[in-house]
């Protein structure tokens, strides 16, 4: 397995190199995404696939008296993000959990917003895991979709190479899967080769 397998699932001592390189070099395009996410003080968020929890992180900072769950089916992604957010869990604003976007544990309805930053490109069945994301989330919540890559230049097939079982999807192609789970008012961003989608439900 090459070093950059450890994007789509982060194993082992180069899986821990990983994921702290993830949450340092993917705070621009996060940060910039967040700038689209509207939070009450009290919102209840997920983050899937939340990776070395960096973004949990920012999530608690913009809902301070909120909830932030993260879910991620790598063990060493989960270890990482209680770490960064062990405070937070401590004091019950937090929890990160390990499993699959496309079966979450989940009650229906609960969540306000949900993220995923960085990970669509890894889901296995993105239709299923729109659904499942629909289910959680509450009526009037907000999902917000954050990639580097937007399928626009040649560089993406290079990554895709690289890395097995990443697919770099178009905002075309989102756009309509996240309509056919339910999704409406889907908003989309661009800025240099980032992608931000808003969606609500």
């Amino acid at each position: 397995m090459s070093f950059f397998e450890n994007t789509r699932k982060p194993i082992g001592l180069g899986g821990k190199i990983m994921v702290a390189m993830m949450n340092l070099g993917h705070s621009p395009v996060a940060r910039w995404g967040l700038y689209f996410l509207e939070l009450a003080p009290d919102a209840k968020v997920l983050d899937c696939g939340c990776g070395g929890g960096a973004n949990i992180k920012r999530l608690l900072k913009k809902c301070p008296e909120g909830i932030v769950k993260g879910i991620d089916y790598s063990p060493v992604s989960v270890e990482k993000s209680k770490k960064v957010n062990e405070t937070a869990i401590v004091e019950g604003r937090c929890a990160v959990l390990q499993g699959s976007v496309a079966d979450m544990m989940f009650v229906d309805n609960w969540f306000d917003a949900v993220t995923a930053f960085e990970t669509v490109y890894f889901w296995p069945d993105l239709p299923q895991c729109f659904r499942e994301v629909y289910r959680v989330l509450k009526p009037g919540g907000t999902l917000l979709i954050c990639n580097e890559s937007n399928g626009d230049t040649d560089k993406d097939e290079k990554w895709t190479e690289i890395i097995g079982g990443m697919t770099i999807y178009k905002d075309a192609e989102l756009k309509t899967y996240l309509e056919q789970a339910g999704f409406h008012d889907v908003q989309i961003h661009k800025k240099k080769s980032w992608l931000c989608i808003t969606a609500w439900k």
